[in-house]
């Protein structure tokens, strides 16, 4: 049988970026397409060195564990918490290659109704999985920087501006000292806009669920894109940061 190195090549690199991309989905974290991509890659190019003569030593569970675990550190990070998305990462390679090695054949075909197959048990087996969450790219301007971060979409976010109506994105504190205001304005935002009155800065009264009301501290940006589209440009401050995880650092509401 006549082997193509470039198609195998990029086979396991579509089929290893399906992985990554579904590994962060079931574990509730943003996609992360580009950092998945480039772990891809290195799967690609590992799934093809290891046909050539020579080294076909590099195809033993040894090295495929130690190149599953390469892939997970490019793609989800070098912290802690990576060992739960790589532990999940290579269940699910294991499971590919289980249902692949039941279909008796190892052609393009079988693989790809492998990896369907697989797909198919995390999105039915798993339907409530955390990371059927919603996470989309926010890009905040303000005198002509850009600020790049996750926002989550949640419905459960009502905050609008009571002057225009338009929905709020709400960023931690984390964010608004990035931006330049200092946290102390943010945890007290009465007291600092009595202190002084900030160009850009006003108040925006706000609810929460088991809180007493009370008033945030909002920005208006230059301009506020979410998911490529643009916004309103008011983004509120919450006196702590939005998730502690760092998955995201916004809300988004139902803004997008």
């Amino acid at each position: 049988m006549t082997v193509y190195l470039d198609v195998l090549m990029l086979l396991n690199f579509l089929v290893d970026y399906a992985l990554l991309l579904g590994t962060n989905r079931l574990a509730g974290f943003p996609p992360g397409w580009r950092r998945c991509a480039l772990a891809a890659g290195v799967g690609g190019l590992y799934g093809g060195i290891c046909m050539l003569p020579g080294f076909r030593f590099l195809g033993n569970p040894l090295w495929r564990l130690a190149a599953l675990a390469l892939m997970s550190g490019i793609a989800f990070g070098w912290d802690a918490g990576v060992l739960r998305r790589g532990v999940l990462f290579t269940l699910l390679s294991m499971a590919l290659g289980g249902v692949a090695l039941g279909l008796g054949s190892r052609n393009f075909g079988s693989l790809a109704v492998a990896a369907l197959a697989v797909a198919g048990m995390c999105v039915l087996g798993f339907p409530n999985a955390p990371g059927s969450r919603r996470f989309v790219p926010a890009e905040l301007c303000l005198d002509g920087k850009k600020l790049h971060i996750t926002a989550l979409v949640d419905t459960g976010n009502t905050l609008k501006d009571p002057i225009t109506g338009q929905q709020v994105l709400v960023v931690g504190a984390d964010i608004g000292e990035k931006l330049g205001i200092r946290r102390e304005a943010i945890l007290d935002p009465i007291t600092a806009m009595k202190q002084q009155k900030i160009p850009r800065l006003r108040l925006i009264p706000y609810r929460a669920v088991g809180q007493p009301g009370g008033m945030l501290l909002a920005m208006r940006m230059d301009s506020v894109y979410l998911g490529g589209r643009e916004a309103s440009p008011m983004v509120a401050f919450a006196p702590n940061e939005i998730d502690r995880a760092n998955m995201y650092q916004a809300l988004a509401g139902g803004m997008v």
